[in-house]
């Protein structure tokens, strides 16, 4: 099982020295991957909830661009894999979003791993000018589109949200045939969506027995598109939290000692996941953490490795 760990972009203490100790810090405790996040903006008067008395309000009015951070950590970083958890496609050109997605796989020397999601905010898209509706269909050509630039010369697209006259793309990411791509979804259109015109799901905090269904779901899917579906992976968004305690019978998965939270890894494992990505913390909120133990928590974690 690979485990990886978010990077915290959120937030006044989201700065270069804290994201930088972070990155290497991960690094240097063997995790396989690190994650950003995608959030535009806060709206003083959200059409769509913020979580109620969370501290995730806070962040959003003070977060980095996902794709920025990972080139800052790119460069100073050399194995770990740079993903995203996960943007959202519809805010984006897709011919301008391959050539950042291009440049951070060639300058990480092909370490990127693209988690794309729908979103949830109308007043971000408001704010991007596009129209919620139709967003899925939105997305199949967004996908269409972003995977012939990455492997296809000369490109040329005429769909009904995007159109490319015929195009060179000389410049190709050094995964081949690009970078994996995995939706984030919960419904069965985006798992047939996942299974047709990605590489995986990309699920976040959902529990065992929806990860076996789902899961089932979009192998179904991919055997009737004619795809392999054990080359399909799932790349969970969860967190892992380390007690000396054990944790009650009805324990959040991934909550417990080591002894349990491995046992849920098998569990997992065979349930078809192949990545763990393990939430850390909120840094530098009033209720949230130092980078000291920021970093505390990622070494306690690394234990599972």
């Amino acid at each position: 099982m690979r485990i990886g760990v978010t990077l915290p972009i959120g937030g006044p203490e989201a700065n270069p020295t804290n994201l930088s100790r972070i990155g290497k810090k991960a690094e240097a405790f063997g995790f396989h991957s690190l994650w950003t996040y995608d959030r535009l903006l806060y709206a003083v008067e959200p059409r769509n909830p913020y979580g109620g008395k969370t501290p995730w309000p806070e962040l959003f009015k003070h977060t980095a661009d996902p794709l920025d951070t990972l080139t800052f950590i790119a460069a100073q970083t050399e194995k770990i894999a740079l993903g995203t958890s996960v943007l959202n496609a519809p805010f984006y050109n897709p011919v301008l979003l391959a050539r950042r997605l291009t440049t951070i796989d060639v300058l990480s020397n092909g370490r990127l791993k693209i988690g794309l999601g729908l979103g949830w905010s109308e007043d971000e898209y408001t704010a991007v000018g596009v129209p919620m509706k139709q967003r899925g269909r939105r997305m199949d050509e967004f996908l269409t589109l972003l995977k012939a630039i990455w492997t296809e010369n000369p490109v040329s697209f005429d769909g009904d949200f995007y159109q490319l006259p015929s195009s060179l793309f000389l410049l190709k990411p050094v995964q081949k045939p690009h970078p994996p791509i995995y939706l984030g979804t919960f419904n069965a259109r985006g798992l047939k969506r996942a299974a047709t015109l990605a590489d995986g799901w990309n699920p976040s905090g959902i529990g065992l027995e929806q990860i076996r269904t789902m899961g089932d779901q979009m192998r179904s899917f991919a055997a009737e598109a004619g795809r392999e579906p054990s080359e399909l992976a799932i790349v969970l968004r969860t967190s892992i939290q380390l007690s000396n305690t054990p944790g009650s019978e009805n324990r959040r998965l991934l909550r417990g000692t080591e002894e349990q939270v491995q046992a849920d890894l098998r569990a997992l494992a065979e349930a078809g996941v192949d990545e763990i990505i393990s939430g850390i913390g909120i840094l530098g909120t009033t209720d949230g953490l130092t980078v000291d133990e920021y970093v505390d928590r990622m070494e306690q974690i690394s234990q599972l490795l």
